[in-house]
């Protein structure tokens, strides 16, 4: 637990500020879950070959199945035995998390979405597995229909990548869709070289089109996740959808007092 928990506190700070909201225990779980989330969205980033990606992709599957099949002799990683404990106290169902291993694979093949469809889905494959079993660990499965799930999914993971344009850049990565690239002559080898390009502030304000507003979820998870998306897309407005900007990387004002009444209010 206390390494879910260092884990996801320097890697995934957003996430780990959601957890705080909810009661120890739940707080505790979500972040094995979140570590778990962590180690395999990683993976493009600590491989050198496409082939080792797949392979450490499969070890989390055989590692999952072998969770399934209540086969201990290899939970041998400091987040299998701990994210073991939460799927047998939730009975999390194993097709979430082999959802999000596979959605991972498109991380492997280094090919941008070829348009916003192909962004949003990205967005929403990656992202609504874990917010389901997020929901079931908290007790809120059910609170919210799946389309509201689905799009508050796709909105946290399309800002979220538009917000990581230049993190991705330096790792010779981009999620951005090929025709609004081609349509705002914006080159990728140039943002690879961190060379700011005049159409790129049209890309990102662009895709931003799929952020939509939404009515009041009744779960307190959901509420929190569209409390921060909303100040980071107000945010990436602010700043004229310059993703070069290094205020980017710096927190909202008042975020926290903001995401506590999100909690609450919506």
């Amino acid at each position: 637990m206390d390494y879910c928990t260092d884990l996801v506190k320097e890697h995934d700070p957003d996430r780990f500020l959601i957890s705080l909201f909810f009661p120890e225990q739940i707080s505790a779980d979500l972040r094995v879950l979140f570590a778990f989330h962590h180690e395999i969205a990683k993976t493009r980033e600590v491989v050198s070959e496409t082939m080792l990606g797949h392979i450490r992709l499969q070890w989390w599957r055989d590692a999952l199945d072998g969770i399934y099949k209540d086969k201990p002799e290899i939970l041998e990683h400091e987040v299998i035995k701990p994210l073991a404990d939460v799927i047998q106290r939730y009975h999390l169902p194993q097709k979430d998390f082999m959802d999000l291993i596979y959605a991972r694979e498109f991380d492997l093949e280094d090919v941008a979405p070829s348009s916003l469809d192909g962004l949003k889905k990205y967005a929403e494959f990656t992202q609504t597995p874990l917010i389901k079993l997020c929901l079931k660990i908290s007790g809120q499965e059910g609170c919210d229909g799946e389309d509201d799930i689905k799009q508050i999914a796709i909105n946290f993971g399309v800002i979220g990548l538009l917000r990581s344009v230049v993190f991705h850049a330096r790792q010779r990565r981009q999620y951005l869709p090929n025709d609004l690239m081609r349509r705002h002559e914006v080159r990728t080898d140039k943002l690879y070289e961190m060379k700011p390009q005049e159409g790129l502030a049209h890309v990102i304000e662009a895709s931003t089109g799929l952020y939509k507003k939404h009515s009041t979820p009744n779960a307190r998870l959901l509420r929190l996740l569209q409390g921060l998306t909303r100040q980071y897309h107000a945010q990436l407005k602010s700043l004229n959808y310059d993703v070069f900007n290094p205020a980017i990387t710096v927190p909202p004002a008042f975020k926290e007092l903001r995401l506590l009444w999100a909690s609450r209010f919506g």
